[in-house]
């Protein structure tokens, strides 16, 4: 197209050898998209065919130097932006070869090829994980789908295979050690066996033996930040002085160093003048109050006990489950406006209908049918009939599931695990009981895997039967928006039919803990309803 223009055009028409000889050139002139390669021998060969067009251009093309001018100037800039796209290009394929470099080989000249295995994410809320026990040894040959170690997760412990085949040449992690983050070196692999010996004393770098960084390391802190961070580093303190209590509304504007100093030496904050920015009262100021000679005033309100008192006690490390169900439990409890709604159930039906289907069980050889088992029934059908409590919040838009996964609550000695049963809605009463007897039994062996516990949509808490707990409120598991606490069976006196009659009933007392973004108040009594009307008439869970 730009070599058609200049053909017809008027201004170049007695421009031919330019055009004959530097068609190219100019093509090169008009194309933004065209990279050059060196912007120097660009502009050097530019300014000669300028200086070859006035030269055989005649008087009646006066803006053809204008023309070129022109042309150089978009030229120049073309070279610009191309010189820019070039340079971030070369830079992203130099941080790719670097990160593939440092997953998979060294750059050590002196060790052979070779694969680093770092720790997984087994879990999508895993960070860190410890290495439960080496299934295999340096030197062994494995082989894929061989299981190396056995991986303790935030969830559960899980097996890790091993992805191609080869020799595992260095244990870099050594079983047992804890609070490994993912993606940091573990071991090592070669594919020939003679390079095992290489690894003996083979020690990841600190860049090999951690993951590499999404984003880069952001520039430091502003010095006056980091004054009012880290006030001792001031180079000048200013000594303070004693100043009357601020009033009763006042806020006392202090550095968190300089707070836990002031209550450890039982200082009061009030009667210091504070030398930071806009009178912050930093670790300094502590110091020089002290050093003043001024007493430390005594609270009695917070009379510690003798020094001379030991207490007796007993460490107890924290499992990964246990640190990460605390964290979830506790973002949970601060992030999601939990409500409860409390209903009685009388289970008289229930019983008899349970007793019932234990004798057929019994006599078919099948397992006994528990009451959790029929709880765990009626909350499923309870979610399809009312599927809005089937559903999790996103802050853009409510997330309505069409499977009913329940998980269930089973307490072990490794910490609680909340296995599923997936379409819970869909499946008899003994293949339930079946499935949570084998989950329960894995997680008690803390052999649970990923999708034994991933993709509930709704938790069941049962402390009634195996406790005697008569009723509790339980804590929403994220990203669920409903969890059903299930208390002890209560023998009750009711009234009976006539005014001086009575009779006994057996309740549960059932609580229901939801979200309040996804559940509204008449929607969880709605679902409560449903559930209700499943325990109380147990014959309608199987229509």
């Amino acid at each position: 197209m730009a070599s058609h223009l200049l053909n017809h055009s008027k201004k170049l028409r007695n421009a031919s050898s330019l055009l004959h000889h530097d068609r190219a050139l100019l093509l090169r002139m008009f194309c933004s998209d065209v990279q050059p390669r060196n912007p120097d021998v660009w502009k050097t060969q530019l300014q000669e065919r300028e200086s070859s067009a006035r030269n055989h251009v005649s008087e009646s093309s006066p803006n053809f130097t204008k023309l070129s001018f022109g042309v150089q100037k978009r030229n120049m800039s073309t070279m610009k932006r191309g010189y820019m796209r070039e340079s971030l290009l070369n830079r992203e394929i130099s941080q790719n070869s670097q990160v593939l470099s440092r997953r998979s080989y060294s750059s050590a000249s002196d060790l052979p090829p070779h694969q680093e295995i770092g720790m997984p994410s087994l879990s999508p809320t895993m960070t860190e994980g410890n290495i439960a026990r080496w299934l295999k040894k340096e030197g062994d040959k494995v082989s894929p789908g061989e299981v190396l170690c056995e991986v303790e997760t935030d969830k559960a412990t899980v097996e890790m295979e091993c992805m191609e085949e080869g020799f595992l040449a260095k244990i870099v992690r050594k079983e047992g050690e804890k609070e490994i983050q993912v993606g940091e070196v573990i071991a090592i692999t070669v594919e020939e066996e003679a390079d095992i010996a290489k690894f003996k004393d083979y020690q990841p770098s600190a860049s090999e033996s951690s993951a590499p960084p999404a984003k880069e390391t952001p520039a430091p802190p502003p010095p006056k930040k980091e004054v009012a961070e880290e006030p001792a580093r001031e180079p000048e303190p200013k000594v303070s002085k004693p100043s009357a209590p601020p009033s009763s509304g006042d806020r006392i504007f202090a550095s968190p160093l300089a707070r836990k100093l002031a209550e450890e030496k039982n200082v009061n904050l009030s009667s210091i003048k504070g030398t930071g920015p806009d009178g912050l009262i930093v670790k300094g100021d502590i110091d020089d109050y002290l050093a003043s000679g001024a007493k430390e005033v005594s609270a009695p309100s917070k009379a510690k006990p003798a020094a001379d008192a030991a207490l007796d006690y007993t460490d107890i490390p924290v499992s990964q489950i246990r640190k990460i169900t605390a964290s979830r439990l506790l973002l949970s409890k601060q992030t999601i406006p939990h409500y409860y709604l409390t209903v009685d159930t009388c289970v008289d039906k229930l019983m008899s209908l349970r007793t019932q289907l234990n004798s057929l069980q019994e006599a078919s050889g099948g397992a006994r049918i528990s009451v959790n088992d029929l709880v765990i029934k009626a909350a499923a059908l309870a979610l399809r009939k009312v599927p809005q409590c089937n559903s999790s919040w996103t802050n853009d838009y409510i997330r309505q599931y069409h499977n009913v996964n329940i998980n269930v609550a089973v307490q072990t000695d490794h910490g609680l695990f909340v296995p599923v049963v997936r379409d819970a809605d869909k499946k008899g009463l003994s293949t339930i009981g079946e499935e949570v007897k084998q989950l329960a039994k894995k997680a008690k062996e803390n052999s649970l895997k990923p999708q034994d516990y991933e993709g509930g949509t709704f938790t069941v808490s049962n402390l009634g039967g195996p406790f005697g707990v008569k009723q509790f409120c339980a804590i929403v598991n994220p990203p669920q928006s409903g969890i059903l606490a299930v208390g002890s069976a209560e023998r009750r006196v009711v009234p009976g039919s006539g005014a001086e009659e009575f009779k006994f009933a057996s309740f549960i007392a059932v609580t229901l803990s939801c979200d309040h973004r996804v559940i509204d108040g008449a929607i969880g009594a709605e679902w409560l309803k449903a559930f209700k009307g499943y325990i109380e008439n147990p014959e309608t869970m199987l229509l």
